[in-house]
């Protein structure tokens, strides 16, 4: 299968500081989860993905297309659906006219046909009953499902998600995956997300990036793996734990390196990315 994502030592400089180093990837269909602490690059790569701004170095291709092109960046356009960390709303728009605004923009001309796929999408994350209501009037959780749907906009083969979870509560995040799950059936879905049971639940791979350079790319089985053996139960922090907290029970779970005889527990996903970033951030202060 040919990637419909592919990054060939993607770089990316705001001045002197380096946001993206060295970045390689091939997506495919299918969700691909990206973690990674605050300032590690995780939105610049996905603002580079979404064609709002390009490398300084390195390839990418989209859907098969170079979107230095400008013919082939309008038709990545036409197949991308792209939710921004920080998405622009006009307040005085209701949910209906914002999504309908955007579908414009897509050159969704027939106005019927228009119509009916925004009604479709707003049904999709389940804003029916508040379309015709001005956005400054939402939640903060029914905003952020305005923007969701304004991406879902023409079934995309390509869907750039950054934080969508953000603000949502319980039954909006199942919801959520819900959808991701019937979505990543037929399209390349990337999901930047600080929520990892978000990841655990619908990503079929996950990509660490930390300071700007890929750190981890796998199943999240195998990041949950990296801290086997190295997660433990102790009624105190232990000497040799990177990171240590104090749990329901009043015990705590402790990562590191674990000591002879400990009591060993079944690793998980934070785990394994705590661990990493943890010891990587560690490497890096020496």
């Amino acid at each position: 299968m040919n990637p419909m994502v592919e990054t060939t030592g993607i770089e990316k400089r705001y001045g002197r500081t380096v946001a993206l180093q060295d970045v390689t990837l091939a997506m495919t269909e299918g969700v691909t989860g990206i973690l990674g602490p605050n300032g590690a690059g995780k939105t610049t790569f996905l603002r580079i993905l979404a064609t709002v701004m390009a490398p300084d170095n390195g390839g990418l291709r989209l859907l098969g297309m170079d979107p230095s092109t400008p013919e082939h960046r309008v038709d990545i356009r036409r197949r991308l659906g792209y939710f921004p960390q920080e998405p622009g709303l006009y307040p005085s728009f209701t949910g209906f006219e914002f999504v309908d605004y955007v579908a414009i923009l897509k050159e969704m001309v027939d106005r019927r046909t228009r119509h009916d796929e925004v009604r479709r999408v707003l049904g999709l994350v389940g804003l029916t009953e508040v379309a015709g209501k001005k956005i400054k009037t939402l939640s903060g959780g029914m905003k952020r499902r305005v923007v969701l749907a304004q991406a879902l906009l023409g079934d995309p083969d390509l869907l750039v998600l950054d934080e969508p979870t953000s603000g949502l509560d319980p039954e909006q995040r199942l919801r959520f995956r819900e959808l991701l799950s019937d979505v990543s059936g037929h399209a390349a879905v990337v999901l930047s997300t600080h929520q990892t049971e978000d990841v655990a639940a619908v990503c079929n791979r996950v990509v660490v990036i930390h300071h700007g350079a890929v750190h981890f790319d796998g199943s999240t089985q195998a990041l949950a793996e990296l801290a086997r053996g190295r997660v433990w139960l102790a009624d105190g922090r232990a000497a040799g734990a990177v990171l240590s907290w104090r749990t329901a029970d009043q015990r705590h779970r402790n990562i590191g390196d674990a000591p002879a005889g400990a009591e060993l527990v079944e690793p998980t996903i934070d785990d394994g990315y705590l661990l990493l970033v943890g010891e990587t951030g560690m490497k890096e202060a020496a």
